[in-house]
């Protein structure tokens, strides 16, 4: 370790060789300022030292894309961390002893070895103690806080809250049309419908469309006005090529099936042949390549058209193909003209909604002091995303912004930032209290003398309560103005907030804050040279956590610092509106869409769920080659125990059989399922329209728009529950009888039918284009536009109800087969994912573990963590926080859910999922306080080393053992059992074998490290080996709540081992 150090400026940061190595290793141009930037990839972290004053242990690096950056002057403060004092070691080690005591007793564990020494060679040992009883008032206080808030209402499913349920949504609903912009977006979506509707009732328009001019109004439906103006026109050159590729692959079949005699006499065959092969192949590249939603679907809309309407042997019906072609044409032409000129979106509302959400968060979480919310930290959890998730939506289309695109994304990095450092702060801090008598501090020349446990809390709170408050303050009041400056220059303000008398001018609080952290530093700076300090702050928990909690504030105010910074500098060159063309990289493109087509397309939770956990296995795979571990094959495959897991490439020579292995395996994924659904479902839908010519019923009644709604309606991740069956059977119902009533009340007069048309369709395209259930408001849209515009040809039957009825039918039929099948045949269950999502979290924890144990603790030497593991593992901490929110999504899923054996219980499954994040909370406390308090006097040190290489490893091991046991309990819904190594145990023996150590290690005077040396590492080993046995205390409630969920496996009947005496004899038969 280096010996030269210099001292700690009052404005520069701590840290130790692991961060001096990670720095020089882009020491070729560095930049402390906040405004500095680096080049970095696509979604990863920017390797970017942190801002001066910035600690880095909280080095922020941030996730932005491929682009060049300008680089910054470096900053002349640099601090170094000095090698902690053996008695902080010491100091620390009995405080964790302390800790782990509470966790387990003396009395579960007899820690005397009687001077017996056990040498493994390499064989982990582990320590069984019988378990804990479960606590039921714990578990039911623990439910309280953890449940979401959508289990705050009453069941979804429950019949005596139903109407009451229905008519406090519908008041909702109303409230919402009319006081917020969602009454827009439905008039844009309404109006480009009711244009395309009323077309279709003009005798003219009829005539040259021909029959099935109302594929001009389902072409409206399908790609509707409620978009922003980049995203309607992408959906329209979309749905464009989509329906050509319908319309030709469809001709093509027809024209082989009556090319010769002997193909005449197999037309059904040939037809479904072509039929089939392109719906599978539209099915898996709708599954695989969310992008390619729409023009999938216009295809397959398109394919069924051609190949089932007015079909018979002999013959084809050429004119039908142009009186599809031109209504679509038509429909998107119409759409295109409504959304740029009925209050036009050029992208520039969403990304104002997602930073007002953002900042509305952040300054919520800035009400310190406060008690702890768990929902609160959830929603900062979501502002994470949603920032995102917005910078991505604005990639991908085309927009016309103030913004520019590196703009937006420098400012979701510096949003980001700030979240990350406002999850560290604990906010029900005793910093704030009242604390009496005043303190008196005094500067030392020397070492200083010590103060007193209980004195310590309070000289350090006196001391930075003042100072860390004006730092907080500084922080929501900056925040508040740069959400003002960003509001402003979206131009939605007025209409979305903040208020007018909110300042939008930062340079003021600029100044204010400097003033304050420096102020701070002064303060801080003071305390530690203070004259009556303690030896050493290991042994004062409360004025550890003080400071850290300081400190913490101090590196969140660093972020805020950055932000403010970006903000300004964006004000300068945000002048102009720009046309901003899409530059997301076309390769990522195809895995993501903007939001709109993610919420048209239904099933937003199941499918955002399975992509986060596939980042999680990719960056963990990544992680794990880049780490060049000899075990990769092995650690592959133990990813792939989730049989919808992709599988990930790995470096070196593939021979042939490998690769039609991999080719097999990814066939056996739920793309490839989903399209054997599709290939099933269409053909035996459409099995009537190419069985022959006596199927005149199919035509008349245009019974082929069940295979359509079948196509349209079948979803690659979620089939539906009970409650969906019964709702898109219902609305496809209505919108058949809502035609019947209005040809039966219009008697041929179209502006009866344009009333009747606007009084269901107004709810409908609400309920398709923004409500949580678009598919069944998509059904009802395409029944009654269907139906009742086909009816006009009939009008003159009396039998006109009758016809109206059995279209309804193809409809209903198109409805409620696509659930049915996702019934049968690989059905999406949502309790049965959740389990899977958190055995696949516990799994990935456990790898998480493995890595910032390998690589922040017990690290070779001259192997110190680098910026590369900082960055990887900030981007795997940022996916697990994802993760966590897309499980708590689907816990809320299973409430829709029928369970025949009972209703499902939630509970301990929440409580499961909340106690696997507080273990990963710990988990990123332990990495970023590793970064400060390295154990290199151990290290170092072959005999210290060697004397605690198995404890260590019994502490490591046992806590992976019980994470892969759990994981695997799980996913294989098999029995716990009841007894596991107790990590607890092995912890203690380790902190009671390492306090030896170091006392054997003091005795000896060789060591130069003996020397006192007061410097944050005395602190930062508190809260290092905290947040370890704060590992160890979650890894027993993992354990309790999975017992709850699978069950304990106890010993069964005689297979029981009875114990015997040892002062007896042992039988033969006993050791049996």
């Amino acid at each position: 370790m280096e010996q030269n150090r210099r001292p700690c400026p009052i404005t520069g940061s701590h840290s130790n060789d692991s961060q001096r190595t990670a720095e020089s290793s882009v020491a070729d141009n560095p930049s402390l300022d906040p405004s500095g930037l680096d080049e970095t990839l696509d979604y990863e972290p920017r390797i970017s030292p942190c801002p001066s004053g910035q600690g880095p242990y909280q080095h922020r690096y941030q996730d932005i894309d491929n682009e060049k950056d300008q680089n910054s002057d470096d900053d002349q403060y640099q601090a170094h961390l000095s090698q902690p004092s053996f008695d902080s070691r010491r100091g620390s080690s009995s405080f964790s002893i302390m800790q782990i005591d509470e966790i387990i007793s003396d009395d579960r564990i007899n820690m005397e070895t009687y001077g017996v020494q056990e040498l493994r060679d390499g064989f982990f040992d582990a320590l069984f103690l019988a378990p804990k009883p479960l606590d039921p008032d714990l578990v039911a206080e623990i439910a309280k806080a953890t449940l979401p808030k959508e289990f705050d209402k009453s069941h979804p499913l429950s019949a005596k809250h139903f109407l009451p349920r229905q008519f406090h949504e519908m008041v909702s609903v109303a409230h919402k049309i009319a006081t917020t912009r969602a009454g827009i977006r439905l008039i844009k979506s309404f109006l480009s419908f009711f244009i395309a509707y009323v077309l279709c009732l003009v005798q003219p328009v009829q005539n040259w469309l021909g029959r099935y001019d109302y594929i001009m109004a389902i072409s409206v439906i399908i790609n509707h006005s409620d978009r922003s103006f980049g995203s309607q026109l992408d959906g329209a050159v979309l749905t464009i090529i989509g329906t050509a590729v319908g319309l030709g692959w469809g001709t093509v079949g027809l024209l082989l099936s009556i090319s010769t005699d002997e193909a005449q006499g197999g037309y059904g065959g040939i037809l479904a042949a072509f039929s089939i092969v392109l719906f599978a192949s539209l099915a898996f590249m709708r599954a695989f390549f969310i992008r390619l939603y729409q023009p999938t679907l216009a295809a397959g809309i398109a394919l069924a058209f051609t190949t089932l309407a007015e079909t018979r042997s002999g013959g084809i019906e050429w004119q039908k193909l142009q009186s599809y072609a031109v209504p679509w044409a038509l429909g998107q032409a119409i759409s295109l003209a409504v959304n740029c000129i009925v209050f036009p979106d050029a992208g520039n509302h969403s990304l104002a909604i997602a930073f007002n959400k953002s900042f509305k968060t952040i300054q919520e979480s800035l009400i310190i002091p406060r008690p702890r919310d768990i929902r609160a930290k959830r929603r900062l959890a979501k502002a994470f995303m949603d920032i995102s998730l917005a910078y991505r939506d604005m990639r991908i289309d085309l927009t016309i912004t103030r913004f520019r695109p590196m703009d937006v994304r420098e400012l979701r990095n510096a949003v980001q930032g700030v979240v990350r450092a406002l999850f560290s702060m604990k906010t029900d801090t005793d910093l704030f209290e009242e604390w009496d008598s005043p303190l008196e501090i005094t500067i030392a020349d020397s070492s200083g003398g010590k103060s007193p446990y209980e004195e310590s809390g309070r000289k350090v709170a006196q001391a930075l309560s003042g100072p860390t408050k004006e730092v907080i303050a500084c922080m929501a009041e900056a925040v508040s103005r740069c959400h003002a400056t960003l509001m402003d220059l979206t131009g939605w303000r007025k209409q979305i907030g903040p208020p007018k008398d909110v300042s939008s001018d930062i340079v003021p609080i600029q100044l204010r804050m400097k003033d304050a952290l420096e102020a701070f530093d002064a303060a801080e700076k003071r305390l530690l040279t203070s004259k009556d300090r303690p030896d050493t702050y290991a042994e004062h928990g409360q004025a550890v956590e003080l400071f850290v909690f300081a400190r913490h504030t101090r590196e969140a105010a660093a972020t805020v610092v950055h932000l403010m910074t970006h903000i300004h500098n964006m004000q300068s060159h945000s002048s102009r509106i720009r046309l901003n063309l899409p530059t997301y990289p076309p390769a990522k493109a195809l895995y993501r869409t903007n939001a709109q087509v993610r919420h048209d397309r239904g099933g937003v939770t199941a499918g955002m769920y399975k992509s986060t956990f596939k980042e999680i296995r990719k960056l963990i795979t990544l992680t794990n080659l880049h780490e060049g571990d000899q075990h990769d094959t092995n650690f592959r495959s133990l990813l792939e125990w989730n049989n919808y897991d992709n599988v990930f490439d790995i470096p070196g020579k593939k021979k042939l059989r490998y690769r039609i292995y991999m080719v097999l395996h990814r066939l056996q994924d739920i793309e490839s399922k989903y399209a054997l659904k599709v290939a099933l479902l269409t053909s035996v839908l459409a099995l009537p329209g190419w069985l022959g010519t006596e199927t005149t019923w199919w035509n008349t009644y245009e019974a082929w728009w069940a295979a359509c709604v079948g196509w349209i309606m079948m979803h690659p991740r979620v089939g539906g529950n009970i409650q969906d069956f019964f709702t898109r059977a219902f609305a496809a119902i209505l919108g058949a009888l809502w035609s019947g009533a209005a040809h039966a009340a219009s008697r041929e007069n179209p502006y009866v039918l344009a009333v009747f048309a606007a009084v269901f369709m107004i709810p409908m395209m609400y309920r398709f284009t923004q409500s949580k259930h678009p598919r069944s408001g998509l059904v009802g849209c395409l029944s009654f536009t269907v139906i009742s515009l086909s009816l006009r040809n009939n009008s003159a039957e009396a039998s006109v109800t009758l016809l109206g009825v059995h279209k309804g039918i193809a409809f209903l039929v198109g409805t409620i087969a696509p659930i049915v099948v996702n019934w049968v045949l690989w059905p999406f269950v949502a309790r049965h994912e959740l389990r899977g999502a958190l055995s696949s979290m516990l799994f990935f924890m456990s790898i998480m573990y493995r890595n910032v144990v390998a690589n922040y603790v017990y690290f070779d030497e001259g192997k110190n963590p680098t910026p590369e593991d900082i960055r990887r593992s900030e981007m795997l901490e940022s996916r697990m926080r994802e993760g966590f929110v897309r499980i708590r999504q689907l816990l809320v899923m299973t409430r829709h859910e029928i369970r025949l054996r009972g209703p499902f219980d939630p509970v301990p499954y929440s409580c499961l999922a909340a106690s696997c994040e507080r273990f990963f909370e710990y988990l990123i406390a332990v990495r970023q306080s590793a970064l400060f308090y390295n154990p290199d006097y151990i290290r170092d040190n072959p005999i210290a080393a060697e004397k605690l290489l198995s404890y260590r490893r019994d502490a490591v091991a046992s806590i992976l053992s019980n994470l892969y046991t759990l994981a695997g309990a799980l996913k294989d819904q098999r029995k716990v059992p009841r007894y596991l190594p107790s990590a607890a145990a092995a912890r203690k023996k380790l902190l009671h074998k390492t306090a030896e150590v170091v006392r054997e290690m003091e005795e000896n005077a060789e060591l130069p490290e003996l020397e006192r040396q007061k410097t944050w590492s005395d602190i930062y080993s508190y809260s290092y080996n905290e947040s370890l046995t704060g590992c160890v205390a979650q890894l027993e409630e993992l354990e309790q709540f999975t017992k709850l969920i699978v069950g304990e496996k106890r010993f069964e009947g005689k297979k029981h081992l009875n114990y015997y005496d040892e002062d007896e004899d042992a039988s033969s038969g006993r050791l049996n």
